[in-house]
């Protein structure tokens, strides 16, 4: 991987109001116009003040969770930086917005910039999600890449319903394990929920990465690089998961397409409403 610390020092630090340089309204989802050097310096400032910020990478599908689902928008919305994870999402913002980005924000790509990052600062990191053995294989290949890399805390996921209480427990053992930013990959919607709802008890930067930690753990296979940036990934992860994956790419495309469609003519119109209270969400984790 190519050395990109001196993104870090270029973008410079920024208090935390000021590190969403410009949002916009994709179906209703605030997406930040914004790259990897911006993304990872706003995580590092947070992190050495050990104060909290939340990040979220959405590719269509994630959009779409919020398009489809007004609470949901809600919470999406109250995040601190919605990154472009998808190529159909950067172009989205370049073509209605004129945003300029070069590239996206691949989650999977800024997991790696940031463990650089945090390597090279001595900064210790988490992660929660997924199974057990997937996260051995990630501690593995996290440190044959990064030797001098401190990982704090490797929690997995429940994969069953979660209380409160047990929520409470859950961030706590990650408050107390002296992690200065966490990785979280719960699989979208359910890790924009705990990062939402964790974004003030935890004093770090959270961010949810989705499959990061299955593509880094040598557990699935990335579509190859012609395919990613031509906005062609979902088709490689289609053709490799078809049961499961059928739904979201076969339905939810066309609509994501139809949809901004229809608010580039002014025909959709919706709000970015991240005021009213939510309830408590008890869902699996």
């Amino acid at each position: 991987m190519e050395d990109h610390l001196s993104d870090f020092a270029a973008a410079g630090p920024a208090p935390r109001t000021a590190l969403v340089p410009g949002r916009h309204n994709i179906l209703g989802v605030a997406i930040t116009a914004t790259d990897y050097a911006r993304t990872c310096a706003a995580v590092r400032q947070a992190a050495v003040a050990r104060q909290p910020l939340t990040v979220t990478a959405l590719a269509v599908h994630g959009v779409m969770t919020g398009a489809l689902d007004a609470e949901h928008r809600r919470r999406l919305n109250a995040l601190d930086l919605v990154v472009p994870d998808g190529q159909p999402v950067r172009w989205a913002l370049n073509l209605m917005f004129r945003a300029g980005l070069k590239d996206r924000v691949y989650g999977p790509d800024l997991t790696l910039r940031i463990c650089q990052m945090a390597e090279a600062e001595g900064l210790p990191i988490a992660f929660y999600g997924s199974k057990p053995e997937v996260l051995d294989d990630l501690r593995e290949n996290l440190l044959a890449r990064f030797p001098n890399l401190k990982i704090a805390a490797m929690l997995p996921s429940r994969f069953r319903r979660v209380g409160p209480e047990e929520q409470a427990a859950i961030a706590q053992d990650l408050a107390e394990s002296g992690a200065q930013i966490l990785f979280v990959g719960l699989g979208c919607p359910r890790q924009e929920v705990w990062v939402y709802e964790h974004r003030e008890t935890l004093r770090m930067p959270q961010l949810a990465v989705g499959a990061a930690f299955d593509f880094h753990a040598a557990r699935l296979a990335q579509a190859p690089g012609w395919m990613q940036d031509r906005g062609l990934e979902w088709l490689f992860r289609l053709f490799r998961e078809p049961r499961r994956l059928w739904r979201r790419y076969l339905l939810l495309n066309p609509l994501y397409v139809t949809l901004l469609l229809l608010q580039a003519v002014g025909l959709r119109r919706v709000s970015e409403d991240a005021e009213t209270p939510l309830p408590r969400y008890e869902g699996y984790a």
